[in-house]
């Protein structure tokens, strides 16, 4: 089994086709009766192998995926009120059940953690960052650190995934800075004798015969040395998982100018201005474009560094949809003050913070060579600044170039480029597996979870689906 991903989603689900099964803890009491009764039915019997549809029916929750509720409740069974009550599961180590698989990725286990600001703050609660049977609070405890406002930094989160790999030894499965360039079916027959035969022996001591098929994938690629040379690689896989994330390709607006070199599309292009003065107090303003997390996230560093900024955005302050609109002003005191911001210092009306211009309700019409920038609003007027540099921050797509047809065959909308929020790949919602393509499974993002705590139900439904295949579960 292969994984294309080595993010938080990878992560878990090789610690679950390691040999880490979970069981309901014997005594526990899961606030949730109902559940509580059914896990109380078969105590003995792994949740891996009952039937995940049965358990977590009539869950509700902040996740549209059922299994996502499922393995969340039964880890932090009480958080969403603010409650504190231990994990109902307790972790056994059953290496007889483990599953051969390799987890390729381009960077250091963590995925695109590792490409975030290390300072920055992370939306979710801490301990909804942690992976199964090791909370993050306790790590950070060991690290003589708290949690700012029961959150934290970016750097923190990396450091933990890749102390949780080395911890669980689960390093032996991880294979970093691989590129993978294709995955496609191919016949079994028009491997080389050779590799036929390899795959054969492993096949048989992983698949039913029942299971065999006359089709596997070809995952090819390339691995970087540390000399910088890319060597090539070529496997064979009876599955795939795709958790590749969303961070690899910003969204560009499609607008005349947006290749000149004073555009960029990710946050660290700002952190690396100020870093070599090419911005400062005195410079023209920083345009900045998009109205969520990360576009605040850069209004937030100009703010910090005094560099004036022109904000714009396509919505309207109040609108419901805003990011801004759906979060607790107690535990996001900084995004809050962004949105007032955002309502308090329009073109139209001085307000109270300096060096700062919002422009709701406006789009980007183009930029030009000499770095003037034409917007224009709602009622079709156009206004042109003078800019110093522009982020457009307006979210991200995958980045699925190695599949056919960029995967958008595999998408609820095949007529569409696979979107985590709009148009996620088509799954099963109890096996992640592809309703498309036999075989091939989607985690987190890709398949519309968005959310760390919640990525790893995706990871529990993949495992039980391969232990259940790979004929793995005790009798």
């Amino acid at each position: 089994i292969v994984f294309s991903g080595n993010g938080p989603s990878g992560i878990c689900l090789s610690y679950l086709l390691s040999g880490y099964t979970p069981y309901f803890k014997r005594h526990s009491l899961h606030p949730h009766p109902i559940l509580q009764r059914k896990l109380e039915e078969a105590p003995e019997v792994s949740i891996l192998d009952q039937d995940l549809e049965y358990l977590s029916e009539g869950l509700e929750g902040r996740s549209h995926s059922p299994v996502a509720l499922l393995f969340d409740t039964l880890q932090r069974p009480d958080t969403d009120f603010g409650g504190t009550a231990e994990s109902v599961l307790s972790w056994w180590q059953e290496p007889d059940r483990a599953i051969p698989h390799l987890v390729l990725g381009r960077n250091a286990p963590g995925g695109a953690w590792h490409s975030i600001e290390g300072s920055m703050v992370t939306l979710s609660r801490g301990e909804w960052m942690g992976l199964p049977d090791l909370p993050f609070k306790e790590w950070l405890k060991q690290k003589r650190r708290g949690l700012r406002n029961n959150r934290a930094t970016a750097e923190d989160i990396a450091q933990y995934y890749q102390h949780y790999v080395m911890k669980k030894g689960l390093q032996k499965n991880f294979r970093c800075g691989t590129v993978v360039t294709s995955v496609r079916k191919v016949s079994a027959e028009s491997i080389s004798n050779h590799t036929q035969k390899d795959l054969q022996e492993d096949s048989d001591s992983l698949w039913n015969s029942n299971e065999q098929s006359t089709e596997v994938f070809q995952v090819d690629g390339f691995f970087k040395t540390v000399k910088g040379d890319k060597e090539p690689f070529s496997i064979y896989a009876e599955k795939v998982v795709l958790a590749t994330g969303t961070y690899d390709n910003p969204t560009w607006l499609g607008v005349k100018g947006e290749n000149l070199s004073y555009v960029h599309h990710q946050l660290s292009a700002l952190e690396e201005a100020v870093k070599n003065n090419s911005v400062g107090i005195m410079s023209d303003p920083v345009l900045i474009v998009g109205a969520g997390l990360t576009a605040a996230d850069a209004i937030l560093f100009a703010h910090h560094c005094n560099i004036p900024v022109i904000h714009v955005f396509r919505r309207r302050v109040t609108d419901p949809g805003l990011i801004f609109n759906q979060l607790p002003k107690m535990m996001y005191p900084e995004y809050h003050k962004v949105h007032q911001m955002m309502k308090e210092q329009t073109a139209a009306c001085a307000g109270p913070y300096e060096r700062y211009v919002s422009l709701p309700e406006h789009h980007v019409l183009s930029f030009g060579k000499d770095k003037k920038c034409i917007f224009q609003d709602k009622n079709g007027c156009q206004k042109a600044y003078k800019i110093s540099m522009a982020l457009v921050l307006t979210g991200s797509n995958p980045n699925l170039s190695f599949l056919p047809n960029n995967g958008i065959d595999l998408a609820m909308d095949s007529d569409q480029p696979v979107n985590p929020k709009r148009n996620p790949i088509d799954v099963d919602p109890f096996t992640y597996e592809c309703t498309q393509e036999k075989g091939l499974y989607a985690l987190g993002p890709l398949a519309g979870d968005n959310f760390v705590r919640f990525v790893q139900g995706g990871a529990l439904a993949v495992a039980s689906s391969l232990l259940k295949k790979a004929n793995k579960n005790p009798p």
